[in-house]
């Protein structure tokens, strides 16, 4: 696949093994059939007192919601339990004006575990994205950690 990252030493220790294999930072499991699904990376896992949690889980039921259009889970700092769960959503047009964020914090509060349901909302009218078209997550949970931001 790839002999290394080109002139970036940091990069290659992070990301290869010693003896050569890639370390992707995916998570899996294996269903009841044995077969791999995998269910997000490890570094946008949500630690919050002591529980993993994924955003992509919390992704999926977001989608399902008829206002959303696009969404971002991830983790905020939080003093007592080390993070907390901010999901950042795009609305379609017509529902803005008619939905908030306590709306889509019922509707996963009906489909999650308590402790994985956002405590923080942000409902956007454009998430940011790379030039094709994805979504960069990345963007706004640094901008949350360097705030320092705190779930309310």
């Amino acid at each position: 696949m790839a002999i290394g990252y080109y002139k970036n030493p940091e990069a290659n220790a992070r990301s290869f093994t010693s003896d050569g294999w890639f370390a992707t930072g995916d998570i899996g499991i294996f269903d009841g059939n044995g077969y791999l699904k995998i269910v997000d990376r490890k570094k946008e896992l949500i630690i919050r007192g002591g529980a993993n949690i994924y955003p992509r889980e919390i992704e999926e039921v977001l989608y399902q919601h008829p206002a959303v259009v696009d969404c971002a889970v991830f983790g905020i700092p939080d003093e007592r339990d080390g993070e907390h769960v901010k999901a950042v959503v795009e609305l379609r047009p017509e529902a803005r004006a008619t939905t908030a964020a306590g709306d889509l914090e019922a509707f996963c509060k009906q489909h999650l575990a308590t402790y994985k349901v956002p405590q923080a909302w942000d409902l956007v009218d454009e998430l940011p994205r790379d030039p094709n078209g994805k979504v960069l997550k990345r963007l706004l949970r640094d901008a949350a950690w360097q705030g320092q931001e705190k779930a309310v």
